[in-house]
């Protein structure tokens, strides 16, 4: 439940002098970032988990879609299950700009997106040929990541050391799975002399 000296810095960083009810900047970065969290809740992920791994099953990339299938769910579990373990409430410092009702650490935004998004991009990597294609992928699914977080503390709904902690927990949770897959594909790969053709992609 303890927070770091910078978590309020930061915070009241991002509202105006005196009034923590208004939060810095022009008036459409509000709204801008009510619509970036969006990219982060439970709705949007899942449907971007669903289309990802009907897209990669429809390709003939089933290894792939596996390893999304299992990263996303097994990350959404473990998320879940470690803020209910520190049960560090919302920051009241000052006014939230959305509705929240879980737990503050991690903060599941950043730590779903993190882990949805990142695993995502890492396990297609693997199945897109052109290198410029795959440091695209992963670029803007970094930025996305980033943004998302970011909207956060903004909103006055987490601290952002909630933030930190999930992106951090969501970067290793895909680079965990990546490393799988890689290691699985080429297990796979080896008896029949075959890469990421076929059904094992």
């Amino acid at each position: 439940g303890d927070r770091f000296a910078f978590d309020s810095a930061i915070m009241l960083a991002l509202r105006q002098a005196g009034n923590p009810a208004i939060p810095a900047g022009p008036l459409w970065l509000k709204q801008a970032m009510v619509d970036v969290t969006a990219l982060g809740g439970e709705t949007v992920l899942t449907l971007a988990a669903a289309l990802t791994i009907g897209f990669l099953a429809a390709s003939r990339h089933l290894l792939a879609a596996a390893l999304v299938f299992g990263g996303t769910v097994t990350g959404a579990s473990a998320v879940a299950f470690a803020k209910s373990l520190v049960g560090r409430e919302p920051p009241a410092l000052v006014d939230h700009l959305v509705e929240v009702s879980s737990a503050s650490f991690p903060s599941g935004h950043a730590a779903n997106s993190a882990i949805i998004y990142l695993t995502i991009a890492l396990v297609s990597i693997q199945v897109i040929p052109h290198r410029a294609a795959r440091w695209f992928l992963f670029g803007a699914t970094a930025l996305l990541v980033a943004a998302i977080g970011i909207s956060r503390v903004y909103l006055g709904v987490h601290w952002p050391s909630d933030v930190l902690a999930g992106w951090s927990f969501g970067l290793l949770w895909a680079l965990a799975w990546w490393a799988f897959g890689s290691g699985l594909r080429l297990r796979l790969a080896r008896p029949a002399g075959l890469g990421d053709a076929g059904g094992v992609g």
